[in-house]
């Protein structure tokens, strides 16, 4: 039986959300649609408080006889994933209210979704991360469907259901297969596993390729991305918020977690495969945004481009790798997150604005909107001097240090290609004739807005800062 402080050292934080979770349902369902916005505001400080937990616990430990371990590494995505869904949830609550769809249950999902990301960061057996990935995935389904008077919502609820069960399974045949070639379902004995019976090796890997498949469809890499676009169209605007930023740095570290844990040793058999997934990924995301009029698509495939170039990292392996993938993803992660601050920002009598075309001349009516989001834009895009233009840099450094030179081709190209619908972004904001003014903004979707694209300046001044702590946090996976 594990003592309380290993329990608290490797799974403070999602002990912690699953009592809150389990407070609020009873609460909410006593109290009812009464408690109103109360629920996002309690649902948000809970997920503020995880990720307080999680950092006073930075270093980690294992608990539960090994069955689940954190480090470092996975803590730096818990606190970063925490704080972000937080945000999120507090955006959220205008933009419900709006629709009439203001209930507690969205905030209950968001707090066990984010459970499910803690787990699957704190996995250390295959058991533990199937767990994980399907607290997440469950709640999801729900989130995307969420508005289910809504055809849409209810519609892209649907494909993500649908799609990710084909997903699970084929990261659950992959774990069945791990486990019948390696007879043992914890990381570290799988490792030892493929390096000590070489006559494992064929059924080993493919076990670890179906597992990766499964995988690469909860980071939205391609070619497993087909969902994104269709649900993030589909989806309430706050609930693509919330996918586009807190699920994919902590899914996208789990995966990397997983190859480097538990098939280590097999790092030249995986490696490849990264690599052409990272190479897929980014040029399916930089030309299939050049066709795109929805705003809510086409940050969908910006993604996937994003996506691909954190892989590059990931492929990299070793303390270098792993702190290129945190320090790229935080970035991306906190522009995404004021991007979509902007999407959220946009709306008029007839509804949200989604379509390009109505951002025509937005400099002209919310002067300060169209500056920070040209802001964020440039960031994203990677164009000096802003801040996410040191976090491509340092994923290309990583990566010509590991003569990955295929991938800094591929990765600059898609660069370059992506800056055909980025730019057309600016143009239409500052370029094109006025069209009617939005509503009002939101207090809190304003100040996420204006936060995250100061972020993305001031940040530029000293880009060491954040890369000395995922130096540190990358630190356990040594060379």
């Amino acid at each position: 039986m594990p003592d309380l402080n290993s329990i608290f050292a490797a799974l403070g934080s999602e002990v912690f959300l699953a009592l809150a979770g389990l407070i609020g349902v009873f609460v909410c369902a006593v109290i009812g649609d009464r408690i109103g916005t109360l629920a996002y505001r309690f649902g948000a400080l809970a997920l503020f408080a995880a990720a307080f937990i999680a950092g006073v616990n930075f270093e980690g430990g294992s608990s539960f006889n090994g069955l689940v371990e954190t480090t470092s590494f996975t803590s730096f995505a818990k606190v970063v994933a925490y704080v972000v869904a937080g945000v999120t949830l507090l955006m959220a609550e205008g933009f419900m209210s709006r629709h009439g769809t203001l209930r507690y249950e969205y905030s209950l999902l968001m707090i066990f979704a984010a459970l499910g990301m803690g787990v699957i960061l704190s996995a250390a057996d295959l058991m533990t991360l199937y767990m994980g990935v399907e607290t997440l995935s469950l709640s999801s389904y729900v989130l995307a469907a969420f508005h289910r008077d809504n055809a849409r919502s209810s519609e892209a609820g649907l494909k993500y259901f649908v799609l990710g069960a084909l997903a699970s399974g084929l990261l659950l045949y992959g774990a069945s297969l791990v486990y019948g070639f390696t007879g043992s379902t914890r990381f570290e004995e799988i490792a030892i596993a493929s390096t000590a019976n070489a006559e494992t090796t064929i059924g080993l890997l493919f076990g670890m390729v179906f597992m990766m498949s499964g995988l690469a469809f909860k980071i939205s890499a391609a070619p497993m991305h087909v969902w994104t676009p269709d649900v993030y169209e589909g989806a309430p605007s706050p609930v693509v918020t919330f996918f586009a930023t807190a699920p994919k740095i902590a899914s996208i570290v789990t995966f990397a977690n997983v190859l480097y844990m538990a098939f280590g040793n097999a790092i030249e058999d995986w490696q490849m495969v990264v690599m052409l997934i990272s190479g897929v990924s980014m040029l399916v995301g930089a030309f299939g945004a050049l066709a795109q009029n929805n705003l809510k698509r086409l940050l969908a495939y910006s993604s996937i481009a994003n996506i691909g170039y954190a892989l590059v990292a990931l492929a990299v392996g070793g303390q270098e790798g792993g702190s290129a993938l945190l320090y790229f993803m935080v970035l991306y992660v906190v522009a995404s997150l004021g991007l979509f601050a902007g999407v959220l920002a946009m709306r008029r009598r007839g509804g949200m604005v989604e379509d390009l075309r109505e951002l025509s001349g937005l400099s002209k009516n919310h002067m300060g909107v169209a500056i920070a989001l040209t802001a964020l834009i440039f960031s994203v895009a990677g164009i000096p001097p802003l801040i996410g233009f040191f976090g491509k840099w340092v994923v290309l450094q990583a990566a010509l240090g590991a003569e990955m030179i295929s991938l800094v081709v591929i990765l600059i190209i898609s660069s370059v290609i992506s800056l055909g619908y980025y730019l057309r972004l600016i143009t239409v904001m500052w370029s094109g004739a006025p069209t009617e003014a939005f509503e009002p903004i939101d207090r809190s979707v304003r100040l996420v807005l204006l936060v995250t694209a100061a972020a993305s300046v001031l940040l530029a001044i000293s880009p060491e800062f954040i890369l000395t702590i995922t130096d540190q946090a990358a630190s356990v996976l040594g060379n």
